[in-house]
């Protein structure tokens, strides 16, 4: 049998390190973008006994250096069955009206310019591999229930949705596949990220519940791209068991 290969952005941490760590356990071949070159050196001393392991340093907003990277892929790499559009990030989580300009371009860069890019650059490769091919779009909670402080980002993660559902439409009789993975609160760095820092504010989130593990989450991703061909999971949201949605809030004379 021949060996799949994954494309994961954002594999220096959270879901998309977890991801990694999944499909190799399967047998996978790994192509590992990120920003921190010695995390991913150090995932692929891990997994490099295991599977192929290619390694890049990206910025998914820069589209000539993704173009670049995915036309450069060695031989072995280049028969991609699998894109896991991780990379991206939360900040500014305050009101609206608090916020900074630079971090709200800095949300749309990564969470839509940069999967933007990387789905192009890619969409070629995956056609080519066809039936049971996968692109599997990390979308969030947040582009659905809308909650203070959500504001960029949570439109951006609304786009990863109707995006995702558009590939759908396009995609349709090629074999590739599309699902939006939509996970609710999940402990990884990603409040530190937008926080900047404040590993009170992390640590006051998860703080006497249970939410969902990076690696929860990359078993999910694993189960929609390795399922039977004929089958497309078009949106998967989930949640920890002891997370729900709240009641509308209401504005109140004093």
């Amino acid at each position: 049998m021949t060996r799949k290969t994954v494309f994961i952005t954002g594999a220096t941490s959270g879901f998309g390190r977890a991801s990694a760590r999944r499909f190799a356990e399967a047998g996978w071949g790994l192509v590992l973008t990120g920003r921190r070159v010695e995390r991913l050196q150090e995932l692929q001393k891990e997994l490099g006994s295991k599977v192929p392991v290619h390694i890049a340093t990206l910025d998914v907003r820069d589209a000539q250096a993704v173009a670049r990277i995915v036309a450069e892929l060695p031989d072995d790499f280049r028969d991609i069955h699998c894109l896991v559009n991780n990379a991206g990030l939360a900040l500014a989580p305050q009101a609206a009206q608090q916020t900074e300009l630079a971090d709200w371009h800095t949300m749309i860069d990564t969470n839509v310019t940069g999967l933007v890019n990387v789905t192009h650059s890619l969409l070629p490769t995956l056609i080519r591999s066809g039936a049971g091919a996968s692109i599997v779009n990390l979308g969030s909670v947040a582009g659905a229930w809308p909650y203070p402080g959500s504001h960029v980002y949570g439109a951006s993660k609304a786009f990863v949705r109707q995006f995702s559902l558009n590939l759908r439409c396009d995609l349709l009789g090629t074999g590739v596949r599309v699902t939006d993975i939509e996970p609710g609160m999940a402990e990884t760095e990603f409040t530190l990220v937008r926080t900047k820092g404040d590993q009170a504010a992390s640590a006051a989130l998860y703080q006497g519940t249970t939410p969902l593990s990076a690696e929860d989450v990359a078993e999910q991703i694993f189960y929609v791209a390795s399922l039977p061909p004929q089958i497309n999971i078009n949106r998967l949201e989930i949640m920890p068991t002891r997370q729900a949605w709240a009641g509308f809030a209401v504005d109140r004379d004093k």
